[in-house]
């Protein structure tokens, strides 16, 4: 029996030490692991640069706090492979990919020197004529009574009474049985007052032959363009009564993007083609590239002159202009939506080899056919996002890399001291370690 209780005993010794153990162990795991971890987290988080504000990007502090603007200041961390760069952006790969970030290589080429643009048939308002009285009268006969009607040259328009030319006339009618050399020279004068008046040989013959009325004539054939006077209406000296309008050439205005009327001027050749006119083809020169641009559309126009001996063309038809501009230099071309503008500054979104992006700066020129040319900035060869841009150009905003884009910081106003508009801000501290906006980096 005394057997028995010494080999208990020692069990329960034995069971009482493993507990302490365990015991033992059971709080001294927990720091080692604790010490494992710090050390490890320590070892494998990246080196913080510098702080910054993250509504004033460009500024850089050098240890944590609230910024000038009441801010919390967040760090900016080194690249993974220690690299300092801060032009450089960085984005997760799955970020990326939900994105749907496109880019492609820039090649270098010519834009299309050939442009479709639309233009409108108009009069040319060089076979124009304006029809008037050049002295009071009555508009007695109006043969032509409706705008638009064709006329020929030398066709009667109105018959007009005007006394003052009925006088001129029995006055060049009185002397012409005159033998005299000054009879003659008075003769001549009146003849020339009666042309003057805007008589013609065949209306002095109607006056002669005892008519009272005068008789205008169509000076050209054309169209009646306007028609400003009504029979029976009193006419003032001056006072325009119709428009001719010739139609052996009319005038296309063609409405050229201002971004590709580069390449246009006098002597570009031209094709014009009609929907009315099936299979027609017109061929002419640029005459001049005017100096106006419409400032809803900003479209330049051009003055071309088309022949119309069919008259075929009518002021007002739709023409699909085809301008065979001049080929540019070889360039560096981009996708019109791979360009982000702002107002200030053109740039693109140049993605690196080891996987980074870079905002660029570039300078543009023409653009045609969803391309753009690159004057500077790029060189061919480099690859560039063409989707999801404006997301990776807001994230280098934030990280102050478009405001050293290609010239470095720029300073901030010392009138603005940092602060938003409205903002309060506090006294600037003398000394260069006693607040945050202090270890600003120069």
């Amino acid at each position: 029996m005394k057997h028995v209780l010494v080999v208990a005993g020692a069990a329960a010794a034995l069971i009482a030490a493993g507990l302490v153990g365990y015991f033992v162990a059971w709080q001294s795991a927990p720091t080692v692991a604790t010490h494992d971890t710090a050390a490890t987290s320590q070892s494998s988080s990246p080196k913080i640069l510098y702080w910054y504000d993250p509504m004033l990007p460009q500024q850089h502090f050098d240890h944590p706090g609230t910024s000038p603007t009441g801010m919390q200041m967040v760090p900016k961390f080194a690249d993974a492979g220690g690299s300092a760069n801060q032009d450089v952006v960085r984005i997760d790969p799955a970020v990326e990919q939900n994105l749907g970030v496109r880019s492609e290589v820039i090649k270098v080429g010519t834009l299309p020197a050939t442009l479709h643009v639309p233009g409108t048939v108009a009069w040319d308002q060089r076979l124009a004529v304006t029809v008037s009285a050049r002295t009071d009268s009555t508009l007695e006969k109006l043969y032509v009574r409706a705008p638009y009607a064709a006329v020929k040259a030398g066709q009667p328009l109105a018959e007009i009474l005007a006394p003052q030319w009925n006088a001129a006339a029995a006055e060049y009618f009185a002397l012409d049985d005159a033998t005299s050399a000054d009879a003659r020279a008075l003769r001549g004068a009146a003849h020339a007052r009666l042309l003057a008046l805007g008589m013609d040989d065949a209306t002095i013959r109607g006056l002669r032959a005892g008519s009272e009325r005068i008789t205008l004539r169509a000076p050209i054939a054309g169209v009646v363009s306007e028609l400003n006077a009504r029979e029976g209406q009193q006419i003032s000296a001056g006072m325009p009564i119709m428009s001719l309008n010739g139609l052996d050439s009319v005038w296309v205005d063609p409405a050229i993007p201002q971004a590709q009327s580069g390449g246009v001027g006098a002597g570009t050749p031209i094709v014009a083609t009609l929907s009315a006119l099936p299979g027609a083809t017109f061929r002419s020169r640029v005459e001049e590239l005017l100096p106006d641009v419409d400032p809803i559309t900003r479209t330049r126009r051009a003055r071309i002159v088309l022949p119309n001996p069919k008259h075929e063309l009518a002021p007002g038809m739709f023409v699909d202009v085809r301008i065979d501009g001049a080929a540019d230099a070889p360039r560096p071309l981009v996708p019109d939506e791979a360009v982000i503008a702002d107002g200030t500054d053109t740039r693109v979104i140049q993605m690196l080899s080891d996987g980074g992006f870079k905002p660029v700066r570039v300078k543009t020129g023409r653009a045609s056919g969803g391309m753009t040319e690159i004057l500077a900035g790029l060189h061919g060869g480099e690859r560039i996002v063409t989707s999801g841009q404006f997301l990776i150009d807001s994230e280098a905003s934030l990280a102050g890399a478009l405001e050293r884009l290609n010239t470095g910081p720029k300073p901030v106003p010392a009138a603005s001291n940092g602060a938003m508009p409205g903002m309060k801000m506090p006294p600037a501290s003398s000394s260069s370690s006693s607040s945050p906006s202090s270890g600003a980096h120069p």
